[in-house]
């Protein structure tokens, strides 16, 4: 008989629906381990705006993926599924349960359903792409996607250039959507029986005002200085996917001298209600997706349930 599959827990949700507070309360009553599924705590120095644990949440439940690399550095979907894999086998040899915790809907699907086959960056082609944005401006560059690749255009902010920029050169390079070479995966199924949870708010509004609440109290925390901190290190700029995190980018523009506080702060709440609307329309396509309303008080009763389930 072939050996059962070894148990792993997603955790997913918009920004700000309490993915954190669920996934350490989960940890404090069982066996798992955090793997952060986060595009932007995964580099180091981006703390307060990232929403990054206390050290006493990091010291109380073991976490991967967090502080990892440096913000200089160009974190790949296909690095983080590789070391992503590595943290899971390294749990489940420990006989602990990997909990994956996060909002960057990419790095979920590209660990549960592999690499697909698409064409390498090309620099000509992106240099060419970037001209045209210079003139064009990216919202153009959308609209284009919209025609010859709806479905990845549906999921991208028109604004969203590194992103439309990789869609568009994939579809000059293969002649295909890049939605349709996504589904042509070429790896093997995730070799982990899943339990994938999703917290989803059902209310927009209340979401919004968390979103609100929390940015101000990460202003208050000292944000603004934070990414001071990493504007004048002098080795970064603000086309790194470090800077170009919701509210870092922002921040950025703001230390540049190009918007005032009050126009950053207009802007990354707007962009922050943006990225937890595309976590959304990624999770109301999920797969045997486990709801759990958000915001409610009862998320970690309703996530126990679905647990002692998966674990009969």
């Amino acid at each position: 008989m072939a050996e059962p599959l070894p148990p792993a827990i997603f955790l997913m949700g918009p920004t700000a629906s309490g993915k954190t507070e669920l996934a350490l309360a989960l940890a404090r009553r069982h066996p798992l381990e955090i793997i952060s599924v986060d595009s932007a705590l995964v580099y180091r120095g981006l703390e307060i705006g990232a929403a990054r644990p206390s050290a006493e949440e990091l010291a109380a439940v073991p976490h991967h993926l967090v502080n990892h690399v440096d913000p200089a550095e160009v974190y790949s979907a296909a690095r983080f599924r590789r070391e992503a894999l590595e943290a899971m086998a390294s749990i489940a040899a420990a006989g602990r349960i990997p909990l994956l915790v996060g909002g960057t809907m990419l790095y979920f699907k590209v660990l549960r359903d592999g690499l697909s086959a698409l064409p390498p960056a090309n620099a000509e082609l992106r240099r060419q792409l970037e001209q045209r944005a210079a003139t064009e401006g990216w919202p153009a560059l959308h609209a284009e996607l919209v025609r010859v690749d709806p479905e990845t255009a549906a999921r991208l902010h028109p604004n969203h250039s590194q992103r439309i920029q990789r869609a568009l050169e994939v579809y000059h390079l293969s002649g295909q959507p890049l939605s349709v070479l996504q589904r042509q995966s070429t790896a093997a199924p995730l070799p982990w029986r899943l339990l994938q949870l999703g917290l989803l708010p059902p209310d927009r509004h209340q979401l919004h005002q968390r979103i609100e609440q929390r940015f101000r109290h990460m202003l208050a925390a000292g944000f603004l200085e934070e990414v001071n901190r990493l504007y004048q290190r002098g080795d970064l700029h603000p086309d790194l996917p470090a800077i170009r995190a919701v509210g870092y980018q922002q921040a950025w523009q703001h230390l540049a001298g190009n918007i005032d506080e009050a126009t950053m702060v207009e802007r990354a709440l707007a962009a922050t209600r943006q990225l937890a609307k595309r976590q959304y329309t990624w999770l109301r396509g999920w797969p045997e997706l486990r709801a759990i309303p958000a915001l409610g008080g009862d998320a970690l009763d309703r996530a126990e349930k679905y647990l002692a389930l998966f674990n009969r």
